[in-house]
């Protein structure tokens, strides 16, 4: 029996996209709550038969890519001053473990559904490549200030990406061409190889302006719905002379008891997180009975799980912690907390709120015995998932 073919992916992002305003380069803007770049790589990361996906990106860009790429398996390399350059690049950091079919894609195309992936794979069974491409249904003619001809639209298409390939095939048309092609068909062509059309779909359609951000904000978040999930949790005091809150460490006379960190309010906040997707809880997903989770940071377990939001297209848009003690006090490591939460979440500082409550000296947590926490996280999320 024979195997799949391997299949990699080379997401371009080494530009600067001046058209799109001023601010960060396109790639790294949030859209509905995630960087640009972050959505185009998890469609691909995400597709059952791609291996390996690799981001090529400005030098200047290392520190951003690293936080909008956090809990991707992405090899990130330096672009070069075109994008011929760049793509020329990635199919050169793939040379040590080829693949046998890769999909180049603009990393300013993040809606990206499996269902095209699909398409062009299987294209390749008899192409040495395929791009996805839709029809011009408009009216075309020529002119400056007056119309003064017609265009025939019969043969025209508008090409997207990705456009696919057999590995080896493109990567010596690249290293053989002294062109700068506007994309990868162009240099395919020129080397004389097959290229096969599939259907595109309309949301992939390129950022360029900012209109386009405002158009794509709407495709994601009109089908989304809003749920709201709690979580509780409990640790006992033991021998310490500190305790993580919401990933602080603050310091105490006092340890909390816990297989991992004991981290009582990320614990919650983790557990609200999961139960707004319907996704298990805690324990389901790092069972206090396997020894590798010992002493593990929580926020492991907390960015696990906005990685599961995100990885299904959700938006976490605020969440709210309680911690209840009477000791330690929570007031002046409170906006540490607030930070550190936001940042682990990828949040604007007001979509935190921590809190702190005691219980008038009564039950285990007025007794001084342990601290508890309550969590709420407010997720918007489809219940289809992009195909």
């Amino acid at each position: 029996m024979n195997e799949a073919p391997k299949v990699a992916a080379i997401v371009v992002a080494a530009g600067r996209g001046s058209r799109a305003g001023e601010g960060a380069p396109k790639q790294y803007r949030a859209l509905a709550g995630q960087p640009v770049i972050r959505r185009s790589l998890a469609a691909l990361a995400s597709h059952p038969r791609i291996g390996q996906v690799v981001a090529v990106i400005h030098p200047e860009d290392a520190a951003v890519f690293a936080d909008a790429a956090q809990g991707l398996d992405v090899l990130p390399v330096h672009g070069g001053a075109t994008r011929q350059e760049s793509v020329r690049r990635g199919l050169e950091a793939l040379a040590g473990f080829p693949p046998d079919l890769v999909l180049i894609h603009d990393a300013a195309r993040p809606l990206l559904p499996h269902d095209v992936i699909d398409r062009l794979l299987e294209a390749l069974a008899e192409n040495d490549g395929a791009v996805p491409a839709l029809p011009v249904v408009d009216s075309l003619r020529t002119g400056e200030t007056h119309a003064d001809g017609e265009v025939d639209r019969s043969r025209l298409k508008r090409v997207q990406t990705p456009q696919a390939f057999r590995y080896a095939a493109i990567s010596t048309a690249h290293a053989q061409s002294r062109s700068d092609a506007t994309d990868d068909v162009a240099v395919a062509l020129t080397a004389g190889l097959s290229v096969a059309f599939v259907e595109g779909d309309e949301r992939l359609a390129k950022l360029t302006y900012p209109a386009d951000f405002v158009r794509a904000e709407t495709l994601l978040t009109a089908g989304l719905v809003t749920r709201v999930g709690q979580g509780f949790d409990v640790h006992r005091f033991g021998p310490g002379d500190h305790v993580w809150l919401c990933g602080v460490k603050v310091p105490h006379d006092h340890g909390l008891i816990g297989h991992s960190d004991a981290d009582v309010g990320l614990h919650a906040l983790t557990d609200a997180l999961l139960g707004a997707a319907a996704m298990g809880d805690i324990g389901d997903h790092f069972p206090p009975s396997d020894p590798k989770w010992r002493g593990a940071p929580s926020d492991l377990f907390l960015t696990h799980a906005c990685d599961l939001i995100l990885a299904r297209g959700g938006i976490i848009d605020h969440v709210d912690v309680t911690l209840i003690c009477e000791t330690p006090k929570v007031g002046p490591h409170r906006d540490a907390m607030r930070q550190r939460v936001a940042g682990l979440l990828r949040l604007p500082l007001e979509g935190v709120s921590i809190k702190a409550t005691t219980t008038e000296k009564l039950g285990f947590t007025g007794r001084g015995e342990g601290i508890a926490a309550q969590a709420t996280a407010s997720v918007r999320l489809s219940t289809v998932e992009m195909k």
